[in-house]
């Protein structure tokens, strides 16, 4: 049903618009558990599906989508609530006057047959929309996100004009408000509370990412700069005053007052690790002695005479 798209057109995802699909599939599984525990059946319920319309704005070959609102489906006749989507539509066109519904989204691991149906059904408001699939199963150890773009394309198969689904590549935009957004999200505990090891776990992990994704564009900078020395690409000022101007803004970390205040600070932290470490020794000592009193208590009470080493 899908393959690798050959269009020239740019796709730039804003996070708000995962974080709205992911929000919607939570809620709606959410209540499909509430319902299915209220009910007599005990068999959990299948993994919903949700809908959704994306908008943003093209400009030229790019598309960038900003946002997303939910719609109402019917599955049983593989239709949507037009009343429920023009109101929708209104709304949003009073509130963000420049955004324009681009496509929809949907939940899944794959795109399906029935999916088509609803794709048409939208090609009265946009002639060619885009198609979002969120995968809501996914591994831990999975590093990409769970986020599929697809384009519609007319092929010829068996003589046969069809529109087919088509993968597209995309790049995850941001604005500053959205980096806060997501910082914040990211910090956020988990509602059980979680273990000391797994929060530390995870606040790690993610401080990883962010370093490994600082140093693979430091190097994309570093080649690109590199090429402009050689004079293998031509130079351009308004790059090299950037460059320069970011470079300006880090601190300086050969003076003597930087390196003494990395030592403070370094040495304060490793004496803070040996406190902890300490005193978790001291802390497992003391259970060690409670134990063995213990155990010398309950033997003298017996009358024995054998001498605890």
């Amino acid at each position: 049903m899908a393959s690798s798209s050959s269009s020239v057109l740019t796709f730039k995802l804003h996070p708000l618009v995962i974080l709205n699909i992911s929000d919607h599939y939570t809620r709606v599984k959410s209540q499909s558990h509430s319902s299915a525990n209220d009910g007599a059946d005990s068999s959990p319920p299948p993994p919903p599906r949700v809908l959704g319309c994306v908008i943003g704005v093209q400009r030229g070959r790019t598309v960038e989508i900003f946002n997303s609102f939910e719609l109402l489906y019917d599955p049983s006749t593989h239709s949507l609530d037009r009343p429920f989507l023009e109101k929708k539509q209104e709304l949003y066109k009073k509130v963000f006057p420049n955004f324009y519904i681009l496509g929809w989204y949907s939940t899944g691991s794959d795109a399906q047959e029935s999916d088509m149906h609803i794709h048409k059904a939208l090609m009265d408001i946009n002639e060619s929309p885009v198609y979002i699939l969120l995968n809501p199963s996914i591994s831990r150890a999975q590093k990409d996100l769970p986020i599929t773009i697809y384009e519609s394309e007319l092929h010829i198969i068996d003589g046969i004009p069809q529109l087919i689904f088509v993968q597209a590549s995309y790049t995850i935009e941001t604005v500053e408000a959205e980096r806060i957004s997501v910082d914040h999200v990211a910090h956020l505990k988990p509602s059980d509370g979680g273990s000391a090891a797994t929060q530390l776990a995870a606040h790690l992990t993610g401080t990883h990412s962010a370093i490994k994704m600082l140093n693979s564009r430091i190097r994309v900078l570093q080649h690109y700069l590199l090429s402009m020395q050689k004079g293998e690409i031509p130079c351009e000022n308004s790059l090299l005053r950037q460059v320069s101007s970011l470079l300006r803004r880090l601190p300086t970390i050969e003076s003597e007052r930087f390196r003494d205040d990395f030592l403070m600070e370094y040495n304060d932290t490793l004496l803070v690790s040996y406190l902890a470490m300490f005193t978790n020794c001291s802390s497992t000592m003391n259970e060690l002695v409670d134990k063995f009193n213990t155990a010398y208590e309950r033997h003298s009470r017996r009358g024995g005479r054998t001498a605890f080493i």
